[in-house]
């Protein structure tokens, strides 16, 4: 155990105690990876910063039951995260299914300008991450755990099968599995991705 995963485990036992003081430490611990990692899961960034939040807000309703693995509450808050990044897209995704059925088409203004091609500059940059992290979200949930832990947030094999309470050569066995998953996943559907018009024309 390192020194910074001991200075960890004492700061999360005075939080399980309840002292706000050592909680606000692990936040500035943790917080801009678990903000990493809510950015690839999520659409806007406004959206990671609202998944970060709940983790963090999770980690505090729940701190008797937060499993600690080497010294270190990483491994629990990422999968915190992917456990609350999904139920943020379902939340939205019924709240843009209510608008859209709410949309009244007269109310549409000619006026209203056209960002098409705003969006056709941007395609190239942004098609990829957003592949992906749908590509991700497809994963089942144990193959989307361990590319969490092991590559998002480089646990070891070890460490991850610890927070997963899996064996570490199943850890292994999924990660191989999912990378492939992934890969495939991604390619196939930017190979079905229309590429934008040059110039942004329709």
């Amino acid at each position: 155990m390192t020194t910074n995963s001991t200075d960890e485990h004492s700061l999360w036992e005075r939080a399980r105690g309840g002292d706000p003081d050592a909680f606000g430490s692990i936040f500035d611990l943790h917080q801009a990876r678990i903000f990493r990692q809510a950015r690839r899961l999520t659409e806007a960034f406004a959206d990671a910063e609202d998944v970060t939040a709940l983790v963090f807000l999770e980690a505090w309703r729940r701190r008797d039951s937060v499993r600690v693995v080497d010294g270190s509450i990483i491994a629990w808050l990422a999968l915190t995260a992917n456990n609350v990044a999904r139920n943020s897209a379902r939340s939205r995704n019924r709240h843009r299914a209510l608008l859209a059925k709410l949309h009244d088409p007269g109310l549409a203004s000619s006026s209203t300008p056209d960002h098409a091609d705003e969006v056709g500059d941007r395609f190239d940059r942004d098609a990829a991450v957003e592949v992906a992290r749908q590509a991700l979200a497809r994963l089942p949930r144990r193959d989307r755990d361990v590319i969490t832990l092991c590559v998002i947030q480089g646990l070891t094999a070890r460490d991850a099968a610890d927070a997963l309470g899996v064996a570490p050569g199943t850890v292994k066995s999924r990660l191989s599995r999912a990378r492939q998953r992934l890969s495939v996943d991604v390619l196939a559907t930017l190979n079905t991705v229309p590429a934008p018009t040059p110039g942004g024309a329709r």
